[in-house]
């Protein structure tokens, strides 16, 4: 049967060929994923990871003071929203990606903070004294 078909004994070796080939560039893949700098910059859905890059310390200040009462502002509309039917399925619809996006926000002026060596509330002065 497969002497009367010279095409179906190519296809037939082919496949290892190609699973084999497949194979290496999963594998290449993984191998470079893998080298990547993921370590520096957090994986982020809504925020841009070099946003505050060049941003000065007090510029930083005032988007984080922003982005942390507008965080906070979303999880109270959230909460209040769960106390009603149907809260769930508000908060998922109105608030959660805004809610997130504030949170990957604050994570990354954080990080900003601490790479520009910014002064924050907790390292200024005069509360290390109270303390």
């Amino acid at each position: 049967m497969l002497e009367s078909c010279p095409h179906m004994q190519e296809r037939i070796a082919a496949r290892p060929r190609a699973r084999a080939a497949a194979l290496v560039a999963l594998l290449a893949g993984a191998f470079l994923a893998g080298c990547s700098s993921a370590g520096d910059s957090p994986f982020t859905l809504f925020a841009d990871p070099g946003k505050y890059e060049y941003f000065s310390c007090e510029q930083i200040t005032a988007q984080r003071k922003h982005w942390s009462s507008r965080e906070q502002e979303l999880k109270a509309l959230m909460t209040k929203a769960e106390q009603d039917t149907g809260g769930v399925i508000v908060n998922v619809l109105a608030y959660k990606a805004d809610h997130v996006a504030a949170g990957e926000q604050v994570k990354l002026i954080e990080e900003a903070v601490r790479a520009k060596n910014c002064e924050t509330p907790a390292s200024w002065r005069s509360n290390s004294v109270v303390r």
